[in-house]
């Protein structure tokens, strides 16, 4: 479908991978059919969008001027008028509704207490042209899909002359003007560093028979569609600099400038970034489609860790092709951005941004958990394209226990965040800490914007969402799920799945029905927490006047109530032991409120525990899942009141860094 107005032109940048600029062949708009910057003999999705941007950045300003032309391919099945486009970088101003949400929330690492002119940030079309139509820069008007906030700028709508018909193609040309931020929100500069995200105007997505096409909120990231990506960066020749896609080439100008020319396909988006500091570390991965180019851009403060954080990352890229699926692209890099600037764990497509500092003993493992993370968004959100606006735990979720599988395998479950001087901490403990403050709050499946608040919008859609997940693992168990999760991948990459299609497959996959569970997990916001209620034992003839009782000789009833706390019904097994060794195995399904079960034997009931295999993930208290006759609770309550003061530092500290 992508092809059959390119003509011979298209054929010939197919067979040659040259990444060109959309252009008019026989009198057709047409997108790229290039495959310069993925290992693979044909395009992967169906491109949508073509952006070929010319850009030169001011770097003691902190501006930039550029001229983008957007080819569009309707595809919609219906003829378009009307045409949002996000403009993100307007997020950055006092009125907008991404800060008074922050402000309200008191989040985003500002109180925003007094207005810093530095935070101002600003994406300013300058001319709005539609190819063959008209000059149409008087007529863009902001549009505020989400909230009445007339002051929010970040999306901007214009409609046109003439319709563009199903299958027909559209180009736009603009002309815009970019002040960054002092690092907000993953993007901005700090010192002479920049990290260029979400710098350009970007249309949105028609999607379920609509335009999608959010305001930019606290508490959302990014929605977009797949395409061909041509840009013309110009810099000071000073400057090292990593984007998206992979390189073409760098020509040096008279004015000591450079302008380096970068090409992407089969992307949604375009990041870069540039600093004077970076130190380059390459290497290669062997990958299933053909070797990916790994560039390392590290700090020279942390340029000790560089073949650390080369390891985790082809470690990672690894066990996802082994688990997932193929990485298609022949690039991948990692930015170590500069310290003390708010850039660090962000993903874009084939780049993402590290974590790390200059105290990073091997124990402490938070540059292996961040560089995990933000690759796996490579699949998620890369790949998996879906709509964070609406659904961000199918990515940050989904994510999350890609993370915590990783790690595990790699460094141990109970190890695999903390493991120093006898300090232990693993992720999937740190994931059910995050969500167990908000346990009871929102559903996962909610608009982003629409949580209680930000620490909700992190616990459930990242921790909760792993937690659900890890713990259907143990109802289906690890091969089953992750074939499920492989099948995902591999029907649903480079388009837009719907939270529906990842719920269904894993219901196809299994062969089971899971409705009982999905609309509690995910569609509600039943809590899960069954307890030990009460344990007792006493002789079957207690009422004679008898000696003492005699171990294995003398007959008891014991008895032993299990109760569901909350609203969450969720089957459960537990064991119970006597005091001569033997163990029996219990299952209940949980559909009552409580559970009595009641044994005759020579001998006592010694210990109880729900959930001895440990499956169940997101049980909001652990500490009332098991009972011992005689418990020594003093050490107890002193061990539980450390850890719990830790591990709230921890994840709140992971919390922030991640989200």
């Amino acid at each position: 479908m992508l092809f059959k107005h390119a003509g011979p032109v298209c054929v010939f940048l197919l067979s040659t991978g040259i990444g060109v600029r959309a252009q008019v062949a026989s009198g057709a708009l047409f997108i790229p059919a290039t495959i310069s910057a993925i290992n693979a003999p044909a395009p992967l999705s169906e491109r949508v969008v073509h952006y070929d941007i010319d850009a030169r950045y001011d770097a003691k300003k902190h501006t930039l001027d550029a001229s983008e032309t957007l080819t569009y391919h309707n595809l919609t099945g219906q003829a378009l008028d009307r045409f949002p486009f996000h403009l993100y970088l307007n997020a950055f101003q006092p009125t907008s509704t991404w800060v008074r949400e922050g402000k309200r929330e008191g989040t985003l690492g500002h109180s925003f207490d007094k207005w810093d002119p530095k935070s101002y940030g600003a994406d300013e079309i300058e001319k709005f042209e539609v190819v063959d139509q008209a000059d149409l820069t008087s007529q863009l008007q902001f549009i505020h899909p989400d909230d009445d906030n007339q002051d929010d700028k970040t999306v901007v709508e214009v409609r046109l002359p003439k319709p563009v018909p199903p299958e027909g193609y559209v180009q736009f040309k603009i002309k815009f003007h970019d002040q960054f931020p002092e690092t907000l929100a993953r993007t901005g500069w700090n010192r002479d560093f920049l990290l260029a995200g979400q710098w350009f105007p970007k249309v949105g997505v028609w999607w379920h028979g609509a335009w999608n096409c959010h305001q930019f909120h606290a508490d959302t990231e990014f929605f977009a569609d797949f395409g061909v990506y041509d840009v013309k960066l110009t810099v000071p020749q000073d400057e090292v600099i990593g984007a998206s896609g992979v390189e073409l080439g760098t020509v040096n100008n008279r004015d000591g400038t450079k302008t380096v020319t970068y090409h992407g396909d089969d992307i949604h988006d375009f990041a870069w970034t540039v600093s004077p500091h970076y130190k380059d570390y390459y290497d290669t991965f062997q990958g299933v489609m053909g070797p990916v180019k790994v560039r390392i851009m590290m700090q020279p403060s942390h340029w000790n860790q560089a073949e650390r954080h080369d390891r985790i990352v082809k470690e990672t890229m690894n066990l996802f092709e082994r688990w997932y699926g193929p990485y298609p692209y022949k690039t991948i890099t990692l930015v170590d951005p500069e310290p003390g600037s708010e850039a660090l764990g962000m993903e874009y497509p084939t780049f993402f941004t590290g974590g790390t500092s200059w105290f990073a003993p091997r124990g402490w493992l938070a540059p292996e958990l961040v560089a995990v993370h933000e690759y796996g968004h490579q699949y998620w959100y890369g790949m998996v394209a879906t709509n964070e606006f609406e659904d961000a735990w199918m990515d940050e979720g989904i994510n999350s226990y890609s993370e915590v599988k990783v790690l595990d395998s790699l460094f141990g479950p109970g190890t695999s965040v903390i493991n120093l001087a006898g300090a232990t901490l693993g992720d999937r403990a740190e994931q059910r800490l995050g969500y167990l403050e908000v346990a009871d709050l929102d559903p996962m499946a909610r608009n982003g914007w629409q949580y209680a608040s930000a620490n909700s919008y992190g616990g459930i859609t990242y921790g909760k969402t792993a937690c659900v997940l890890l713990t259907l693992e143990g109802v289906l168990g690890e091969d089953t799920m992750r074939q499920a999760m492989h099948t995902y991948f591999l029907r649903y990459r480079f388009t837009h799945p719907s939270k529906e299609d990842f719920l269904k497959t894993i219901e196809e996959v299994s062969g089971k029905d899971l409705r009982w569970y999905f609309k509690q997990a995910v569609y509600g916001t039943e809590v899960l927490d069954y307890e030990v209620l009460k344990v007792s034992s006493y002789p079957v003839d207690w009422y004679h006047e008898q000696g003492k009782e005699k171990r294995g000789q003398t007959e008891y009833v014991s008895n032993l109530w299990i109760h569901r706390k909350n609203d969450f019904v969720f089957p459960v097994e537990l064991d119970v032991k006597f005091d001569n060794g033997e163990k029996i195995r219990e299952h209940w399904d949980g559909q009552d409120r409580w559970v009595r079960y009641t044994y005759q034997k020579r001998t006592r009931v010694q210990s109880v525990e729900i959930d001895p295999e440990h499956h169940v993930e997101f049980d909001r208290n652990n500490f009332n899942n098991s009972y011992v006759v005689k418990a020594v609770t003093a050490p107890g309550r002193k061990l539980v009141n450390y850890w719990t003061f830790c591990s709230q530092l921890f994840a709140q500290f992971f919390a922030w860094w991640l989200v």
